[in-house]
């Protein structure tokens, strides 16, 4: 294993190196803003993007990328990804995604479970992949938090994240729970009835932890203020206690009062219907649906609520709430006013994101729907970036947003096209020229069983 460590700790060596300024030449950049230049110019100075247009000046002495037949867009962004806590190689002792202890593990946080030393991250990163939300898996009502990274190596979740972006917290809806907690486990719940009821007494807890904090910070404060009106400022009565402090319950309440991100994985119409009713009733906002086969049923609902779905191309199915996806989902949900997302929750999906958004745009328009192409991949760069509430961050090609930057070899919507080069904050993450850096944990396991 020594050869990973050493190309592993080489890259991370590299990372830490100043951002460049450059400037990229390239045959068309997508900017995702409703503007398209062809040719087109970026300059990037100290990880940020300062001037787009289709000619900008050349500052003295700055890198120059002459690339008049490629196209620029911004770096792809995946809501759902479990890399990093179902890391290659795939082995028990590797499975580090689900906590399926309770329906409820709200208190857990995807990032203590996240190895960074995973060469999937590096597949990825050459897919053009640059920010990816790594979440708990969907066995639980409540699987806990995600964690948003960038995909430079670190030597933890901690130097990966992406600074600024919010945390989520993962529910899940439908067969993954009731299955896990069914059949000769005989623990609820059992039923999408005792789903629901999970969810709720979940969140009544939640809200009746939320209203304890209320009072004490209320009381806390009528304390202090009689303290000061005091001669001297001494109290007569000692403060009140705090409320014993609950992880759990502190992430449900952040939920409710909108400091984390709810993201919900759920198939079905109904179930989606379900959860908003839930959400009404304990006033929280659902942020996105994650698989949503089902969202094109009610998408006149969700673009009225502005609930992102982050879904896949033609992925379907493999379960029976499942089976009634259509590949044009996405594209019947952009054309209602919602706000459709391309997800991979797969190791080997997110290789492709481009292909994926490409598969499903074109299903719309075999349809009949009409829409710029720009809006595909608006599907893997600003409206994932705005269900990951880091929007103002990246997710398109603008003055003053973070350089996370993708040249392909050809359209990026073509089959064909593959990233040649990926900057993350204005620093060369992937160069296809300079080859795959290949780990040992790539080389696969043998069963000595059978040798």
């Amino acid at each position: 294993m020594l050869r990973a460590f050493i190309v592993w700790a080489g890259v991370l060596l590299a990372s830490r190196a100043a951002a460049e300024e450059v400037l990229i030449r390239a045959g068309t950049v997508w900017t995702v803003t409703g503007k398209v230049y062809s040719p087109g110019e970026v300059l990037v100075r100290d990880g940020r993007i300062v001037a787009v247009g289709d000619r900008v000046e050349a500052p003295a002495g700055v890198k120059v990328v002459e690339a008049p037949k490629a196209h620029l867009t911004p770096g792809i962004i995946d809501t759902h990804s479990h890399i990093g806590v179902y890391p290659a190689p795939d082995l028990h002792g590797n499975q580090d995604g689900n906590e399926m202890t309770a329906p409820v593990t709200a208190e857990i946080d995807a990032k203590d479970g996240f190895w960074p030393q995973d060469p999937q991250i590096r597949h990825a990163l050459a897919g053009g992949v640059t920010t990816a939300q790594i979440l708990p898996g969907s066995a639980n009502l409540v699987g806990g938090r995600g964690v948003t990274i960038k995909l430079w190596p670190g030597r933890s979740s901690r130097e990966m994240r992406f600074v600024g972006a919010p945390q989520g917290v993962k529910l899940a809806c439908g067969e993954n729970p009731k299955r896990v907690y069914g059949g000769e486990r005989k623990a609820a719940p059992m039923s999408r009835m005792g789903n629901v009821a999970g969810y709720r007494a979940a969140f009544q807890r939640a809200r009746e932890y939320r209203e304890r904090w209320a009072r004490y910070r209320e009381r806390s404060a009528e304390w202090e203020q009689k303290r000061r009106a005091q001669p001297g400022g001494k109290a007569q009565v000692p403060p009140p206690d705090p409320p014993d402090r609950n992880l759990q319950l502190e992430t449900l309440a952040g939920a409710l009062d909108g400091s984390l991100l709810v993201h919900w994985h759920c198939y079905r119409a109904d179930e989606m219907l379900t959860v908003l009713e839930i959400a009404e009733e304990f006033g929280f906002a659902v942020r996105s649906f994650h698989h949503a086969l089902e969202a094109y049923k009610i998408r006149d609902v969700l673009a009225k609520a502005r609930v992102g779905v982050s879904t896949w191309a033609d992925w379907w199915g493999f379960k029976i709430e499942a089976y009634d996806g259509v590949p044009e989902n996405a594209a019947l949900l952009s054309a209602a006013g919602a706000i459709a997302i391309i997800h991979s929750d797969s190791a080997v999906g997110i290789q492709r994101l481009n292909q994926e958004a490409s598969k499903a745009y074109w299903k719309g328009r075999a349809m009949g729907l009409r829409m710029p192409e720009e809006e595909a991949l608006r599907w893997v760069t600003a409206n994932a970036a705005w269900a990951l509430g880091i929007e103002r961050l990246v997710g398109t090609i603008e003055v003053g947003k973070m350089a996370d930057l993708v040249l392909w070899s050809a359209h990026p919507l073509s089959v064909y096209a593959h990233a040649d080069v990926v900057w993350i904050d204005g620093r060369v993450a992937f160069d296809r020229q300079k080859g795959p850096r290949r780990s040992d944990f790539e080389l696969g396991v043998v069963d000595e069983g059978s040798l």
